[in-house]
């Protein structure tokens, strides 16, 4: 009874369309009545019984196709684990989920750190063909305690690509970063247990990788570079070589210098298994965003991987950084990234960049600039044979300027989905999906925005239309209200600082007065004392 009752929720959004289903048996059923009561029926009356009969019928189609179309959706809403908006979801997601999802583009990653991880979260919502090829390149840094006592190979950016790809993203980001606190395991963290359990029970790492996949629920799959203990080493532009990838950014801003190339050692190192086989089948290559020296252009320098990439028919995209990294590519523009990997790794490498636009809260900025980092200029005019397409990329997460994941796999399919259609393919299974992903998409994105601006700090705002407000007014209202704000924050604090000081200089002249009529006192009671004497 419960469950049949669940249909009449609001929620549901059914009784509307049994409530349609009703009225069209009704004007069926007076329109047939009126048939059989009349004796004799005019052609005026024949019109209108049909007229009323043909919309009762129309009513009652109508009412069945949308309330199994609803009943589906709603099918969708309580089984299906990977919708996370669960509220905006309709049939387009059914198609999308249950028939073509397991066909989409066979996306490929190469990168490590948080930059691959961004696009791997957006990424998954699209396709399950995606392979993250991560770096392994920890080696020389300081060994944590964990590490030294299991023994196990510096692993920490494949962790974190398996949690960027699980279903259960928050879940198992706390699983693999806990670290006991006591007992004989105290020190330790489970992801190091856990790998090295899983090396134990397959016989090598990269089997205890793959075989996560599947353990971890995870959508598409995780593949090490190298399996060698590859050390990235920086020659610096005066000529000094730094070997410990950790103290590059160090050294560089030390010696007031640049880096000039990096290299890999040992300069033999083997791609893992799986590797070149994921890039020869891929439809898409992505290279970054990340640290330009010690996380996309080390995987390139790898034996076969850079010569698999140059060679696949696929596209191959950078995913330019929107700020620099000090030590690394101060001051450097979009060109200077791509330059300097088609300088270590040759043409061929790179077919379109995408990059931020660029508009960004100055606040942010600012804040950026204080610690020695900047927008990442876009000279895209300097660079020839790359197309570039400029995209809104960016988002504030807790006061820190990142790629938005949602934001960079759009843009990523947008560009597979436009491929496609000149190719002629608009009957793809692949660009189907795309296409009735992407609608889907906007139209959750649309119904964000509006929730956003309509309970905007817990209040919810007033239907009016604001009218003389510009068209600059409107698109950059937020950022004008972060200004002033922060204008405001600085104001109180300036006549915070202005009313300690009038305080302490209340209390020092009070200090002064209290010290000034202490001297008296004591003065005058030095002449009585001598009054006495005298007498």
């Amino acid at each position: 009874m419960s469950g049949f009752m669940h249909w009449f929720k609001s929620s549901t959004k059914i009784k509307r369309w049994i409530f349609l289903i009703l009225i069209g048996i009704i004007l069926c059923c007076y329109g047939i009545a009126e048939i059989l009561v009349l004796k004799e029926i005019s052609f005026e009356q024949v019109g209108k019984v049909v007229a009323i009969f043909v919309v009762g019928f129309v009513a009652i189609v109508i009412g069945l196709i949308y309330i199994n179309k609803r009943t589906l959706e709603v099918l969708i809403e309580s089984t299906d684990e990977r919708m996370e908006n669960k509220k905006n979801i309709n049939i387009n997601s059914l198609i999308f989920n249950k028939k073509v999802y397991d066909k989409g583009p066979n996306i490929v990653v190469i990168g490590g750190g948080t930059g691959l991880n961004t696009v791997l979260s957006g990424l998954k919502n699209y396709t399950s063909n995606l392979t993250a090829i991560v770096t392994v390149s920890n080696y020389g840094e300081e060994i944590t305690n964990s590490r030294r006592e299991l023994q196990t190979l510096p692993l920490g950016d494949i962790k974190e690509s398996i949690v960027a790809l699980s279903e259960k993203e928050e879940t198992v980001e706390k699983l693999f970063n806990y670290e006991f606190k006591r007992g004989r395991l105290s020190g330790l963290e489970f992801s190091d247990i856990y790998f090295l359990a899983m090396k134990e029970i397959n016989g090598n790492f990269e089997d205890s990788i793959i075989k996560s996949n599947e353990i971890v629920n995870m959508i598409g799959k995780v593949i090490p570079a190298t399996l060698d203990e590859m050390k990235i080493t920086a020659e610096l532009a005066n000529g000094y070589i730094v070997e410990e990838k950790s103290r590059i950014p160090e050294v560089v801003s030390e010696k007031l210098t640049k880096i000039n190339r990096i290299t890999i050692s040992p300069a033999n190192c083997k791609p893992a298994p799986g590797v070149v086989e994921a890039i020869k089948k891929a439809d898409c290559i992505i290279i970054g965003p990340g640290s330009l020296y010690t996380n996309v252009i080390p995987n390139l320098l790898i034996n076969g991987i850079n010569k698999a990439v140059k060679e696949s028919t696929a596209i191959k995209v950078y995913i330019s950084n929107i700020m620099t990294e000090p030590g690394q590519t101060d001051n450097y523009s979009v060109a200077d990234h791509i330059n300097a990997i088609i300088e270590h790794c040759g043409q061929g490498i790179i077919d379109y960049c995408i990059y931020d636009t660029g508009e960004i809260i100055p606040e942010f900025i600012k804040k950026y600039n204080l610690e020695g980092q900047d927008i990442v200029e876009q000279d895209v005019e300097k660079i020839k044979g790359v197309k570039f397409l400029q995209r809104n990329l960016s988002m504030v997460n807790s006061e820190y300027i990142r790629h938005d994941p949602s934001l960079v796999a759009g843009s990523i399919i947008e560009l597979i989905y436009d491929d496609l259609k000149y190719q002629d393919k608009q009957n793809d299974p692949q660009y189907l999906m795309l296409n009735t992903k992407l609608q889907e998409e906007k139209r959750i994105n649309k119904i964000k925005k509006a929730e956003e601006k309509k309970y905007k700090n817990g209040k919810k705002e007033p239907k009016r239309v604001k009218r003389g407000k510009s068209k600059f007014s409107n698109k950059y209202r937020e950022r004008i209200e972060s200004i002033r704000e922060a204008d405001e924050k600085a104001r109180r604090k300036t006549e915070r600082e202005t009313t300690k000081r009038n305080e302490n200089y209340v209390h020092t002249k009070g200090d002064k007065q209290i010290k000034s009529s202490k001297m008296k006192n004591f003065g005058n009671k030095g002449r009585r004392t001598k009054t006495k004497q005298t007498k």
